[in-house]
């Protein structure tokens, strides 16, 4: 009969080939791209007034050199604890050439190098520059450092998002503002056999399963080309808030006059207007022409700009509104009211979307106060 030792030496697992362990990864891996400066129309010198003005918050001066340009590529569009920064490129001006440094872990046990490296290029630097970063990048690369347990380097930094400002400059005109479209309608850039941001994810799990770097080839170029191109944007940008008369497109114009009125600027903003006073864009320039005055006080040049656009009969019933009340409220020509109330009323009768009750009621406490007079 078999001793208790007999049987557990039996049950025991034959030697067999010992199980291979995964080295220790030392860094994550590094490429680099160098642009000659000559490719780049940024200056070297780049005044916080206008960037602040672009930001709509306080950005100090700085030299390009100092601004770091960020983008990632991801696993996911969400910020959920599953999603990671796979991919990071940063950009940044040195000497006579613009130098692209992209991070990638090709595992995850790579993440804490790729963002040790990271924290280094945004600490180095004075400005931040993203395009979209404040809403996803950044936000997701604060929530990575945190499972990491790693001290957030960023939040403070000066940071310009180059897509808020990009949509107020010219999603008027071109609707879609991603870097893509950008990128076709501003600098005339036409990217060749792009791989669609949709497919990102896929790609980068498909290489941790079957390590063919080759899948990951077109998501590094792609990664590169947004970094370039945020340094493209922020000079076109830069130089339609310096110079807005520049932008060759009424929409555009209009657009940078709505950023002035915006930020207080309002003489800025009307000669905006003035400039984009033709064609289609002509209503809306008059319109927001009006207003400015009108809310700056100045009823005298409002009512030049209603009466043209009445003459041309532009804006359906709302300058011969704006009429009345001047009339009735700052000239006190209760007549001239009424008689604009009057032909509201009838320009509004054939228009259902009208508010036609408060229309005659308007027109009757004219009449009380014209019979009192």
């Amino acid at each position: 009969m078999l001793s208790l030792r007999d049987k557990l030496k039996a049950t025991a697992p034959t030697a067999g080939k010992p199980k291979q362990v995964k080295p220790a990864p030392e860094d994550c891996l590094l490429r680099e791209t160098v642009v000659p400066l000559k490719q780049f129309t940024l200056p070297d010198f780049l005044s916080g007034q206008t960037l602040t003005l672009m930001q709509g918050r306080e950005i100090p001066d700085c030299h390009r050199e100092e601004i770091c340009f960020l983008d990632t590529e991801t696993t996911g569009l969400s910020h959920g604890a599953g999603t990671v920064a796979f991919l990071v490129g940063v950009g940044y001006f040195t000497g006579d050439t613009f130098v692209v440094r992209q991070y990638l872990m090709r595992d995850y046990d790579e993440e804490i190098f790729l963002l040790n490296h990271i924290a280094g290029h945004i600490e180095k630097s004075r400005v931040l520059c993203t395009f979209n970063g404040a809403t996803f990048d950044m936000p997701l690369l604060e929530s990575r450092y945190t499972m990491q347990r790693m001290r957030n380097r960023y939040r403070e930094k000066p940071h310009v998002d180059l897509l808020p400002i990009s949509r107020r400059v010219w999603k008027l005109r071109l609707k879609k503002c991603n870097l893509t479209s950008l990128e076709e309608a501003v600098l005339g850039i036409q990217r060749q056999d792009d791989l669609p941001g949709a497919l990102v994810p896929e790609r980068y799990f498909s290489f941790l399963k079957t390590r063919d770097f080759s899948l990951l080839e077109d998501i590094l170029e792609h990664n590169a080309q947004d970094i370039i191109s945020l340094a493209h944007i922020l000079d076109r940008l830069m130089r339609l808030h310096d110079a807005p008369l520049l932008a060759e497109e009424p929409e555009d114009v209009y657009s940078l006059g709505k950023i002035y009125e915006k930020r207080g600027k309002h003489d800025r903003a009307r000669m905006c207007y003035r400039a984009a006073d033709q064609g289609s864009m002509s209503l809306l320039a008059r319109g927001k022409m009006a207003d400015s005055y009108r809310h700056s006080g100045d009823w005298e040049a409002a009512a030049k700009v209603y009466g043209k656009m009445i003459a041309q009969r532009q804006g359906g019933v709302g300058p011969l509104i704006a009429m009345a009340k001047i009339c009735e409220h700052k000239t006190k020509d209760i007549p001239a009211a009424i008689e604009y109330t009057r032909r509201a009323i009838v320009l509004a009768a054939d228009r259902p979307d009208s508010d036609m009750p408060a229309l005659q009621k308007r027109y009757q406490r004219l009449m009380m106060k014209a019979r009192k007079e």
